[in-house]
């Protein structure tokens, strides 16, 4: 961090330091990190109105996400949108980062690039039939990674940091 004042206890000199800010990721990193990621959030908008967040498995292709789904709120509420967006986030050691992708979900469905979703590794972690393969495509990707406050360790010296 930086020097922000100095102040004097007894006649000593002592330095204050602010932590270090948040840090703004490359676009280049946060692709990377998102791969990396075992799950992600699905945020869309509700035809009742509101949003919803959905816990999504995921693949990074070719600078989209792709996620596999079934007919749902999930699957209609992502198509009706006209943005939705998708976020995952981690722990780094003792910095946390999280990234943020906006953009347009659509339906795989012209039959090569559903046989290329097939070899894409998207596995959902329950057994329910999950048949609709959704890409986003990109319009904005951002993301950021700040120091995790040490006073919020557990008794194990690791963070606690919530992924549901």
């Amino acid at each position: 961090g930086e020097p922000v004042a100095a102040s004097s206890v007894e006649g000593r000199c002592e330095m204050q330091f602010e932590p270090e800010p948040m840090e703004h990721l490359i676009e280049s990193e946060c692709w990377t990190l998102l791969r990396a990621a075992q799950v992600g959030r699905l945020a869309v908008p509700m035809q009742s109105g509101g949003v919803d967040i959905f816990p999504v498995n995921h693949v990074v292709d070719q600078g989209s996400i792709v996620f596999r789904t079934a007919l749902g709120s999930k699957l209609s509420g992502a198509l009706g949108a006209h943005e939705v967006a998708f976020e995952a986030d981690g722990i780094d050691d003792d910095r946390a980062w999280s990234v943020v992708v906006h953009g347009r979900a659509e339906l795989i469905n012209r039959q090569t690039d559903l046989f290329e979703s097939f070899d894409l590794s998207v596995r959902p972690w329950h057994l329910s039939h999950k048949p609709y393969f959704v890409r986003i495509e990109a319009t904005s990707v951002t993301g950021r990674r700040f120091r995790i406050d040490a006073s919020h360790e557990t008794h194990q010296g690791r963070a606690q940091w919530s992924s549901t």
